[in-house]
């Protein structure tokens, strides 16, 4: 549907704002409100330490190339959620180079012209150095 794409659509410039480590970027899809819980963290956590998190790993690795690809997107009036594999390879502030992939699940709801994540779950579920 029209409205699964636009889901789509905000996904992978999230995506791409992450890849060219646009932590402001990336962090303006993320409601105030926003609650996630990665699969390396214990509890789940909000905005603040979340922002945190992304800042650093910005700054200290760089995303060379990634996938995304959708497994099923749900909308109903101004919220959706997307489960969805990633494919990602990384690079350490050393040079290493790391292959990843893993999935997510997206929570968003519509804010003006953009779907931003007001929760999430999810991350990698297979690492493997090169």
């Amino acid at each position: 549907s029209v409205e699964q794409k636009e889901v789509w659509s905000s996904i992978e410039t999230y995506w791409d704002l992450s890849q060219m480590g646009d932590a402001d970027g990336f962090l303006s899809y993320f409601d105030e409100s926003s609650v996630g819980w990665s699969n390396r963290s214990a509890i789940p956590s909000n905005k603040s330490p979340t922002s945190k998190f992304i800042r650093w790993d910005l700054k200290n690795n760089k995303t060379l190339l990634y996938s995304v690809t959708p497994a099923s997107i749900w909308v109903k009036g101004e919220f959706a959620y997307a489960h969805y594999f990633f494919t990602t390879l990384e690079q350490d502030k050393a040079g290493k180079e790391t292959w990843s992939s893993g999935r997510w699940t997206d929570i968003l709801m519509k804010k003006g012209n953009k779907w931003v994540l007001v929760g999430d779950h999810g991350g990698r579920t297979q690492s493997a150095g090169n």
